[in-house]
């Protein structure tokens, strides 16, 4: 009896075994328009039309591992505060996940909108006009990326394979801080540079690798996921919301390998552009683009495929609280709010106002890392700048290591503890939101998740 006992026991417990093994990784792409119509306000200027490229909003849910991963990259200059808060609790809701396995990054372009509810909360509560920071179209868009990924989850496929590949694109970024004997920043090369001597200074210090992560089913591929770091910009301000350089990069390659979705996301190029190669000329954004583009294609096709499995993906995230400066005040920020003409509201200080409130009231920003494999991909805040993303590279050599930047844009520049003390443009008081030492903070956290 005792031994038809435990057979029995055996018979069941192996019967459930092919459920186990039924469970595979499986991949949902979703896509949609984020344009606004003519007449909203975007972070700069008004929307007048609208026949250029439409903004995107497109990503993946990996579903198989666990609870679904979204990751998610948005046509937008920034989304930051509630508002990055509202758009990963909305996504998590459409994937049955929780915010934790949600990543939502802004690729930064500036012909786009702002998205903040909690900057435009502060705006309307002391009877200001909230300007870029009116939320209505950010909702209604964020409505229908949610409705998207929904339904992404009736057609997702399965994953049989993971593609890794890298290459370096040439003459796009370049650093925009440049440097004089003593040190010190004493000039600013910004995204566009006409003065041809700024042209003609040294590169400097740029990440020069587009990485590619690619989901096949079998010999198909699904999903195309790539990383670059630098800003986005060749020239804006057109009234025109397009998804600049990077996009229509995009958009080549979409044309090229139609099967997949492609998603890009920006890296930490807080301190990059393509300055050093564009003088604002409007000609310059297809040539920029064709160059991202024929890096995007050359890593493409150096991609290396190997097998994967749920057991090979993983999500891990660290909160981590980031410093604030001396210089952020509350008293000062609100009598600046009542006290400024109306377009200095662009600048933005609403949003410090809500970041500081924030931030004292113990709020985390979380640091992510998806594992795919042998590959690790890092999702961070702000606008980063390019030396967290080579540290992260240099601390794991034995594995492929990408970075999207520009999550919650609350921080906005986010430099090394050494470059607040060389000046320029992004460690000012007016750019960066956080304190010198916000860099061991992000590199404690990068640390960390690389060696788990």
């Amino acid at each position: 009896m005792f031994a038809r006992v435990v057979a029995f026991a055996l018979w069941a417990s192996l019967s459930l075994l092919p459920a186990v093994r039924a469970e595979r990784l499986r991949v949902a792409p979703f896509d949609t328009d984020v344009t606004p119509p003519p007449g909203t306000r975007m972070a700069y200027d008004s929307v007048t039309n609208t026949w250029d490229m439409s903004l995107r909003a497109r990503g993946v849910v990996l579903l198989g591992a666990g609870e679904p991963i979204v990751l998610c990259a948005v046509d937008w200059i920034g989304i930051a505060n509630e508002g990055h808060d509202a758009f990963r609790a909305a996504l998590a809701q459409a994937a049955g996940t929780t915010v934790q396995r949600v990543t939502v990054h802004a690729l930064h372009q500036h012909d786009a909108p702002d998205c903040d509810f909690g900057a435009e909360a502060i705006l309307k509560n002391e009877g200001l006009d909230a300007l870029n920071f009116e939320g209505t179209f950010q909702r209604e868009a964020l409505q229908r990326l949610a409705a998207a990924v929904r339904a992404s989850l009736a057609g997702a496929q399965e994953v049989t394979e993971i593609g890794l590949g890298e290459a370096p694109v040439r003459e796009v970024a370049s650093n925009r801080r440049i440097f004089g004997p003593d040190g010190k920043v004493r000039a600013v090369r910004y995204t566009s540079a006409p003065d041809p001597k700024l042209r003609a200074e040294p590169e400097g210090t740029i990440d020069p690798i587009v990485s590619l992560v690619s989901f096949w089913n079998t010999n198909r591929p699904v999903a195309v996921l790539s990383y670059y770091a630098t800003h986005p910009q060749s020239y804006y301000r057109t009234g025109l919301p397009n998804p600049d350089f990077p996009g229509l990069a995009r958009f080549l390659r979409q044309l090229a390998v139609p099967q997949a979705l492609h998603v890009h996301f920006n890296g930490a190029g807080g301190n990059l552009g393509a300055g050093k190669y564009n003088d604002g000329s409007p000609e310059n954004r297809r040539v920029l683009a064709e160059r991202l583009a024929d890096g995007m294609k050359r890593a493409w096709d150096a991609t290396k495929r190997s097998p994967i499995s749920v057991a090979d993906v993983a999500w891990r995230a660290e909160g981590v609280a980031l410093p604030l400066p001396k210089h952020l005040d509350e008293a000062k920020l609100v009598a600046e709010l009542k006290g400024r003409s109306a377009p200095f509201l662009t600048r933005g200080e609403a949003s410090r106002l809500a970041w500081l409130r924030r931030s004292q009231a113990g709020h985390k920003i979380e640091v992510g890392c998806l594992t795919l494999g042998r590959a690790r991909v890092l999702h961070l805040p702000g606008e980063l700048f390019v030396e967290y993303q080579l540290a992260a590279k240099a601390e794991r050599p034995d594995r492929f290591v990408a970075l999207a930047a520009y999550g919650d844009y609350a921080p906005w520049y986010i430099g090394t503890e050494r470059a607040y003390s060389e000046g320029g443009y992004e460690t000012e008081p007016r750019s960066s939101n956080v304190a010198p030492e916000v860099e061991g903070v992000l590199l404690g956290a990068i640390r960390k998740l690389l060696a788990e």
